[in-house]
């Protein structure tokens, strides 16, 4: 099954995941593929088959490489016209069955993910900044020990559309009252780079156009990875970006980053 840019979601997970001690990848009868099919249908997500027009994707491949840096990438596909109203890049759901899946597999110790982010067209609603603020309240009562700081990249590939957004989407991002995100500047440091590089076909690419912020996330960790790319993907529809985006986010070097599981 292929998509087409516009409609494909991508998410790769890059770090360290140790297998759980009773579960020998070599001999498991599921893989990250069987497992996400079956968690995203039991969750009602999955379209299946694939224009039945209801659930949110359409499972096009995964796969997890226990000994290399991007240790679990997902890919699926949108619908051309999809039925939700609440908005038609479901990240938060999509991460949501990633975290299950690699829970499932072992132990996950996260340094940088990556996100294609498709835009939201105009048959579906995005979501209002009220929703945004309701959906963070789930981070409210966190340890301030879980504040953690991150650096982002935002490319749109061969649109230039990122770069001449970038002072007026900052502005935005920062004017919204939230607990979540906070801290950003916009640094001039090159982009977080990650390889193996998403396919070109998959978005607009290769990597060319890009904004590199420097930030502070309530925790590192999918939940909140989730919750943030759906910010940015809200963020873009106002100010009229209607290009794929791909979004790296990885842990920032220095004694605040956290060590521990996530």
């Amino acid at each position: 099954m292929t998509s087409a840019p516009d409609t494909t979601l991508y998410v790769a997970l890059h770090g360290k995941l140790t297998p759980h001690s009773w579960r020998d990848p070599s001999t498991a009868a599921s893989d990250a593929y069987s497992l996400f099919v079956a968690r995203s249908s039991a969750m009602g997500w999955l379209r299946d088959p694939p224009h039945d027009g209801c659930g949110l994707w359409g499972m096009n491949d995964a796969a997890y490489e226990p000994t290399a840096t991007r240790m679990a990438w997902f890919q699926a596909s949108l619908p051309a016209h999809p039925s939700s109203p609440s908005g038609t890049s479901p990240v938060q759901p999509f991460l949501a069955c990633v975290r299950d899946v690699v829970t499932r597999l072992g132990t996950l110790h996260l340094k940088a993910a990556q996100i294609l982010l498709p835009p939201i067209t105009h048959q579906g609603a995005p979501r209002t900044e009220a929703r945004l603020l309701q959906e963070a309240g789930w981070f409210t009562d966190l340890s301030p020990r879980a504040k953690t700081t991150i650096r982002l990249t935002l490319d749109s590939g061969q649109n230039p559309a990122i770069r001449s957004a970038a002072p007026h989407l900052l502005t935005w991002l920062r004017d919204l009252k939230q607990d979540v995100l906070t801290d950003l500047s916009l640094t001039y440091d090159g982009p977080i780079t990650l390889q193996p590089a998403i396919t070109d076909t998959l978005w607009h690419g290769p990597a060319n156009h890009h904004i590199t912020l420097n930030a502070t996330l309530a925790e590192w960790s999918l939940d909140a990875i989730a919750w943030l790319a759906t910010l940015l993907t809200h963020a873009i529809h106002q100010h009229n970006i209607d290009t794929p985006l791909l979004l790296s986010t990885a842990l920032s070097p220095g004694p605040t980053s956290p060590t521990g599981n996530r």
